[in-house]
C-alpha cells in the first residue's frame, strides 16, 4: 500500500482537527475554529513500509451531514473520535459507525478515540465506556489521546495505515473499488 486515505470523524469540539495537525505538523492547536473540510497528507514509514496517508477532516457539525456519505464512500480507513470531556459527545459516534458500515462493509479499517485524556479533572467519559463501545463494535482498537500532549497520536494513525494495508491484502490488492467501474463514473454539474 503505498497510500491511504484516512476520515477523521466525531461531533463537533471533540478535538478532530487538533488530532490531526499534531499528527502531520507536531504542533498543538489550542483555538477552536469549526472545520468545514481540511485535507492533509504526511508521508510516513510504519513497519518499515512507506506510505502517504491522506487524511480527510471532517466538520462535527450537524449541518454539514450531507458530505459525510460523501467522505464515508472515499475513505478507506476511520478514525471515530469522542471528547473524554463530554460525555454525550460518545453518543453522536454511533449513528456515524452505522452509516459507515452501511456504506463500506461490517470489517472496515477503524480505531475508536476517546481524546483529551490530559483533562484528568474535566474528565465526563470513564474508560469502560470506550473499552465496552469497542468490544461492542467487534473489538475495534480503542486509544485514550492528547492532542495537547500528544499522547497516542502517531499510534492512533498507525494503527489505522495497518488496518487499511490489512484490509487491502485480503481483499486481494483492491481497496474495495474496480478500476474499470471507478473510471466509466462521470460528475455531471447541474
Amino acid at each position: 500500500m503505498k497510500e491511504a486515505r484516512v476520515v477523521i470523524m466525531g461531533g463537533g469540539g471533540v478535538g478532530k482537527s487538533a488530532l490531526t495537525v499534531q499528527f502531520v505538523r507536531n504542533v498543538f492547536v489550542s483555538t477552536y475554529d469549526p472545520t468545514i473540510e481540511d485535507t492533509y497528507r504526511k508521508p510516513i514509514i510504519i513497519d518499515g513500509q512507506h506510505c502517504l496517508v491522506e487524511i480527510l477532516d471532517t466538520a462535527g457539525t450537524e449541518q454539514f451531514m450531507a458530505l459525510k456519505e460523501l467522505y464515508m464512500k472515499s475513505g478507506q480507513g476511520f478514525v471515530l473520535v469522542f471528547s473524554l470531556t463530554h460525555l454525550a459527545s460518545v453518543n453522536e459516534l454511533g449513528p456515524l459507525r452505522e452509516q459507515i458500515v452501511r456504506i463500506k462493509n461490517a470489517r472496515v479499517p477503524l480505531v475508536l478515540v476517546g481524546n483529551k485524556s490530559d483533562l484528568r479533572a474535566e474528565r465526563q467519559v470513564p474508560r469502560e465506556i470506550g473499552t465496552n463501545l469497542s468490544r461492542a463494535w467487534g473489538n475495534v482498537p480503542y486509544y485514550e489521546a492528547s492532542a495537547r500532549k500528544r499522547i497516542n497520536v502517531d499510534e492512533v494513525f498507525a494503527d489505522v495505515v495497518r488496518q487499511c494495508r490489512a484490509f487491502e491484502a485480503a481483499s486481494g490488492g483492491s481497496s474495495g473499488k474496480d478500476k474499470s467501474s471507478r473510471d466509466k463514473k462521470k460528475c455531471v454539474v447541474m
